[in-house]
């Protein structure tokens, strides 16, 4: 079986993420990871928090903590949100850590070494008022491109363009407010991307026509705009130091690198970080070094973290001129939208994944965010929509069969699955069907299609319902209580299907369907076409139990509950 990596854009240290940054990045890696893993292939899972940068420290003086403490509690509460919504990470790393440190400083002074950085005076942004650089998220101002008037120094979060704090209109100092603002002579580090410009345009078109559209058209453009020698160093207290044996001058003065330099090494830096905690196994660098066809290297992230990993990432690692693993496949994902407006972190708009805990479990999340993933344009989540996706998927299709079944059956043949007659006309047809479906399925998980995977996800659930409804187990009692016991058998194995395929998506509810059935030597991953046309996994006999109700229906007083606090047309 094939070897896996499969990383997701870093979540920023500065507050519990909301439902767009889960959808569009570390929730489907964690579909596609179990997908994977079902199908017995060696799968490694890799995330961490983002903690460097400015959003570190103005989060941590806003909260009054020194930046360490902050950024350590901050990853607590994180992990604790991803362990609610079962997201199985192999490891959930911190791009502080001694590991990604080393890794950093390494990448750069291989780069030192082949001419990619030079040592630059630069005029940058001074604040008298606080007595220090402004680094670019500390200067804010109006964006020269979209009006804005809340963009930082380094981007603009309504339009997206990357900035520089000079290009703002009225700029003030993210510290103090103060417009009070000089711009004096500094030395920072700066990545020569643009003579690696060829380099990266031919990496990036030989992957056209294997990435999705959205990937690729971005990635494109900035090359097309042409790469530019950016800054990878800042003033900040806090981040990845300047190696004083390279640069003795710079490291004197506290300089730092870029967070957006450091922070894809992460990827390197996490993985190292679970290798040491069992060095004894594991071996980090077999997933990452000298291993371009040995492993599968997928990455998922939002679109407005393209550039950095399509182009700025990958033009350090051609630059370091050493065989570290580089992406294969980049699954980029659109905005998800709250009623047509952004979410967003900065302004607490919308719905954030510690507080969808506090309302449903995980799966309902879980399910209807990737059954509306926004993969080919921007999606909206409103709360009319989400609470009919889960009544009728969810509570109706799923869970409504689930319990159908097998309370009818416990009602009228006891606690163990019945025998009944042998399969017929309907089951064949049945089996036919489950296969072709689940083959549906299979080809859109493969394919990191989710939208479709839910939809042929969903088909399968659906079969099984007009099975029933064709049957009617409970009109063939009457008449036929051998007919009705096989019904209710092939129902029951279709559960069980259900259980083992639809894991992915709702883990926590799969397991409860599975373990609904006492089968002890129970050790299937997933389910054959041969197994999906008998439907014999479940053998008669087998003692089951009817489990608490799956879903619950959401009611007009719960829609209206959730706009009250949480806004909607």
């Amino acid at each position: 079986m094939a070897r896996h990596l499969i990383t997701s854009a870093l979540p920023y240290i500065n507050g519990i993420k909301h439902l767009g940054n889960m959808v569009g990045s570390m929730l489907p890696a964690d579909v596609y990871s179990r997908y994977l893993r079902q199908h017995g292939h060696d799968v490694l899972y890799i995330c961490a928090t983002d903690e460097h940068g400015t959003p570190a420290e103005l989060a941590a003086k806003e909260q009054g903590l020194p930046v360490d403490v902050f950024c350590a509690q901050a990853h607590d509460a994180q992990k604790a949100v991803y362990d609610g919504f079962a997201l199985a990470f192999d490891h959930f790393g911190r791009s502080s850590s001694a590991e990604n440190v080393e890794i950093t400083q390494h990448f750069a002074r291989k780069l030192h070494e082949n001419g990619f950085i030079e040592e630059r005076a630069i005029r940058q942004v001074y604040s008298p008022a606080d007595g220090r650089f402004l680094p670019d998220r500390y200067v804010e101002g109006t964006c020269p491109h979209c009006g804005y008037d809340k963009a930082r120094g380094d981007q603009c979060e309504n339009c997206t363009r990357v900035l520089d704090p000079t290009d703002l209109i009225e700029p003030r100092s993210a510290i103090s407010g103060s417009t009070d603002l000089e711009v004096r002579e500094t030395k920072h580090l700066f990545l020569l991307q643009s003579k690696l410009q060829n380099e990266v345009a031919e990496w990036v078109t030989r992957h056209d026509g294997v990435w999705p559209h959205l990937a690729s058209s971005i990635a494109h453009k900035w090359l097309t705009e042409g790469l530019h020698d950016r800054a990878i160093t800042r003033d900040l207290d806090w981040g990845v130091p300047v190696p004083a044996d390279t640069w003795p001058e710079l490291a004197a003065e506290g300089k730092v690198f870029y967070v957006w330099f450091d922070a894809p090494i992460e990827y390197l830096g996490s993985t190292k970080e679970w290798a040491d905690q069992d060095p004894e196994n594991r071996d980090w660098k077999s997933w990452w070094y000298d291993v371009d066809t040995e492993v599968r290297y997928t990455q998922f992230m939002a679109k407005d973290n393209v550039p950095f990993h399509t182009v700025m990432f990958p033009a350090t690692e051609l630059g370091i001129r050493e065989p570290w693993k580089k992406v294969d496949f980049v699954k980029a994902f659109n905005w998800l939208t709250y009623y047509g407006g952004k979410f967003s972190t900065s302004q607490k708009r919308g719905v954030f994944t510690d507080q969808a805990l506090e309302i449903l479990p995980a799966d309902y999340w879980r399910y209807f965010l990737i059954a509306n993933a926004p993969e080919s344009d921007d999606a909206s989540f409103t709360w009319e929509h989400f609470t009919a996706t889960v009544n009728k998927d969810l509570a109706d299709t799923l869970g409504n069969f689930v319990n159908r079944v097998l309370s009818f059956s416990k009602k009228r043949f006891g606690e163990e699955v019945p025998a009944g007659g042998e399969p017929g006309e309907a089951e064949t047809k049945l089996g036919e069907q489950i296969a072709e479906l689940l083959a549906e399925y299979e080809s859109h998980m493969e394919s990191l299609q989710f939208r479709k995977a839910a939809s042929a996800l969903r088909a399968l659930w659906s079969a099984g319902n007009s099975y029933l409804e064709e049957k009617a187990p409970w009109l063939e009692i009457k008449t036929d209580k051998d007919a009705a016991a096989l019904t209710l058998r092939t129902a029951m194995n279709l559960i069980h299907l259900y259980a083992v395929v639809s894991e992915p998506f709702i883990p926590t509810t799969s397991k409860a369907m599975r373990e609904a059935f006492s089968l002890p030597d129970d050790t299937a991953t997933w389910v054959t076409p041969d197994e999906a046309r008998a439907l014999t996994a479940v053998p008669v006999g087998t003692p089951f139990i009817v489990p608490p109700v799956l879903f619950a229906k959401l009611t007009d007083d719960d829609l209206e509950l959730y706009k009250e606090r949480f806004g909607g047309e």
